[in-house]
């Protein structure tokens, strides 16, 4: 009669992760690409040990979406100079081990992927949590994309 609860609950965490991008500094935007990347590698690995292909490609490709177009995109390699220009590869290596671990069915490549997000994430949580940051340190440009599309 109202829908169902699994709808409303979906709806509910969308606005409450669309609040939570708008409030979010830009250093806390990269942590939230960060775990969602993660989430969707850890979804498609459930989903490869459970054979369903089709949401292991879904899985798969929104993590590499969440890096091309999130972490990449958001990378300021004018002001981060070669540490932007390391993370930018990095970030373009992650995304064809994907595509490889989608087309060869790989567990291992998911794990390999899951490793550095997880150990870039902490990183990237520790600098937050340094004393003061060096100037010109800001390796990520004021603009992000819409998350809510990732």
């Amino acid at each position: 009669m109202f829908g169902s609860t699994s709808k409303g609950a979906h709806s509910y965490a969308k606005v409450g992760l669309e609040t939570s991008v708008v409030a979010a500094s830009p250093h806390k935007l990269i942590v939230m690409l960060y775990d969602g990347a993660l989430v969707a590698v850890l979804s498609a690995q459930m989903h490869m040990k459970s054979g369903n292909i089709p949401e292991k490609g879904k899985a798969i490709s929104k993590a590499i979406q969440i890096i091309d177009n999130g972490l990449r995109a958001s990378l300021d390699k004018e002001v981060g100079g070669q540490i932007a220009e390391g993370l930018d590869a990095l970030y373009e290596y992650m995304s064809a081990r994907l595509l490889t671990a989608n087309l060869k069915n790989d567990p291992a490549i998911l794990e390999e992927i899951q490793g550095l997000l997880t150990e870039l994430r902490d990183t990237w949580n520790a600098i937050g949590t340094a004393p003061a940051a060096m100037p010109g340190a800001d390796l990520t440009s004021s603009r992000m994309p819409n998350l809510a599309s990732a």
